[in-house]
């Protein structure tokens, strides 16, 4: 035998062992539910396999999405990148993902990994060819695997969608096998404050939890047949949903209501690190969806790219966790609605760049929904309750501070209040960093994304180009100064007067909301 086919055989069979020791990994993942799961405290919840799954796996209860809505959150979990950095942040469009960013499965199948999707994508850009192995509805962990080939493999339960609580043929189809048992009473069902309390908004939110129950069964078969395959102890379980309930100033919002997911993982004891997987452990640390990109890559053994933003949060020489989580909201649909978020443990910071316009804009597909009918109507007879009404306002605050620990349905605005001014401050400040730092794209208008990504070939390079940093500052600056009033105004008409048109549209805006103060500067636009 020649040396060097020699080496290769010790090479493969060396690397066909180490594979052999990697766990494999399963997703269930879900969409549109927040924590309404038993084991996160919901008493009025019925989701027996995955309270079993937290008993064997630790509770992660800080965990939250970087959207509150699918496909742009689905873009970050995919490559670990914010949707915003992406230029994938607007429901939906169309992005080039740029040569040096993957999927983040397309590192694991270079490790050995065989990776499976069945079957969502909706990651707002076509996906690679080599990102799976099998991408479709019958895509399954047994399918065309070589023996003791580890896998990664992602099901995902489209169920408890939006649409299975507005639609009465979908919630019928999909609760149809459950017992009368696991039924809800939706007299019994405590609503949140900002819901106007009438036998058609309990009826949805009756819907909610047992669609949930729905997916719970689901959970529940897709463990069993690891069990029945004898994996169940060779593989890391991570449960999760992809953003909040799908119900109005829930799914598309940046509240807790929006981005507050429930995340469980049970990790085989052959699989721990010290101090991890502790079976019925809870973990508060803040963990956001873009952080089971590098997780995922971590506890397969592999390195981080530098390109991702997020940080793993299991596996060996970890980084110290997040102080602070982020999320963003922009396009939904065909409504434009620029809005930022900072969370910590305890408070959480909005930031309104167009707060000239309504919470609930009138957009197609949650109109459709029962709820907000309700909300429409009991609006128009002026009997809504104060927290409700609240949200049908025809303006927002430039700004939003909320107190978690004593105001968990974030309800009460303290932006305003003197004794919250440093903390508003810090939260601030932490906020515009993180536009700089990610270079937040959400910040230009989408045209000129469109037309910048036509000649440099996607729109991640758009803002990290040279003079990409400065113009990032420039436009922030800017846009912040649009909804300051009066005192935004030296820096809006110097702006009218800047060399590139994204700066110039925010002093446009900034001006054309203050028609009185800014008449004569107004003049210079024609």
């Amino acid at each position: 035998m020649k040396p060097s086919v020699y080496l290769f055989i010790l090479l493969f069979s060396s690397s066909q062992i180490s594979a052999q020791e990697r766990p494999n990994i399963l997703w269930l993942s879900c969409e549109d539910i927040s924590p309404h799961i038993g084991c996160f405290d919901d008493v009025q919840a019925i989701t027996p396999n995955i309270d079993q799954l937290a008993t064997e796996g630790v509770r992660y209860t800080n965990t939250f999405t970087t959207a509150g809505v699918c496909a742009p959150c689905r873009s970050g979990i995919i490559t670990g990148v914010y949707q915003s950095s992406l230029g994938t942040h607007h429901m939906r469009c169309k992005a080039k993902l740029p040569t040096e960013i993957k999927p983040f499965p397309r590192y694991l199948r270079q490790a050995g990994y065989y990776c499976s999707n069945n079957s969502k994508e909706d990651y707002q850009f076509k996906t690679p060819k080599e990102s799976w192995d099998q991408s479709d509805g019958k895509a399954h962990w047994r399918n065309n695997r070589e023996p003791n080939r580890p896998f990664f493999s992602v099901f995902n339960f489209g169920g408890c969608h939006e649409s299975g609580i507005a639609s009465t043929d979908k919630y019928r189809k999909v609760t149809q096998d459950l017992p009368e048992a696991q039924k809800q009473d939706p007299t019994k069902l405590t609503l949140p404050p900002y819901y106007p309390d009438t036998t058609t908004v309990r009826e949805d939110w009756k819907r909610n939890y047992e669609l949930i129950t729905a997916m719970d069964a689901w959970a529940g078969d897709l463990i069993q047949q690891l069990k029945d395959d004898g994996l169940y102890e060779k593989t890391i379980i991570f449960f999760w949903s992809d953003h909040g309930v799908g119900l109005p100033r829930a799914k598309r919002w940046l509240y807790d209501s929006g981005t507050r997911i429930p995340l469980v993982v049970r990790i085989p004891e052959a699989y721990r690190v010290a101090g991890q997987g502790i079976p019925g452990d809870t973990d508060d640390q803040l963990v956001s969806s873009l952080d089971f990109a590098p997780t995922m890559l971590l506890l397969a053994g592999q390195s981080i790219p530098k390109h991702m933003q997020g940080r793993a949060f299991l596996g060996k020489n970890l980084t110290q966790p997040h102080d602070y989580v982020y999320g963003a909201r922009d396009r939904m649909d065909e409504r434009y609605d620029i809005i930022r978020s900072v969370r910590d443990k305890r408070y959480r910071y909005i930031r309104n760049y167009e707060p000239f316009k309504p919470y609930y804009q009138y957009m197609n597909t949650p109109e459709k929904g029962a709820t907000m009918k309700e909300l429409r109507r009991v609006h128009a007879e002026g009997k809504l309750s104060k927290p409700s009404a609240l949200f049908m306002a025809s303006s927002k605050p430039k700004e939003e501070l909320y107190d978690l620990y004593v105001d968990p349905h974030e309800v009460n605005n303290l932006a305003t209040i003197p004794a919250m001014a440093s903390i508003l401050t810090r939260m601030r400040k932490i906020h515009l960093q993180w536009v700089e730092d990610t270079r937040d794209l959400g910040l230009l208008p989408e045209s000129e994304i469109i037309q910048r990504e036509a000649s440099l070939g996607n729109r991640y390079t758009i803002l990290r180009q040279e003079g990409g940093l400065e113009l990032m500052r420039r436009v922030r600056d800017v846009a912040n100064a649009a909804s300051s009033g009066p005192e935004g105004l030296p820096i809006l008409i110097k702006a009218l007067s800047a060399g590139d048109p994204a700066v110039r549209y925010w002093a446009a805006i900034g001006l054309g909301n203050l028609p009185e103060a800014a008449q004569n500067q107004i003049k210079e636009l024609h």
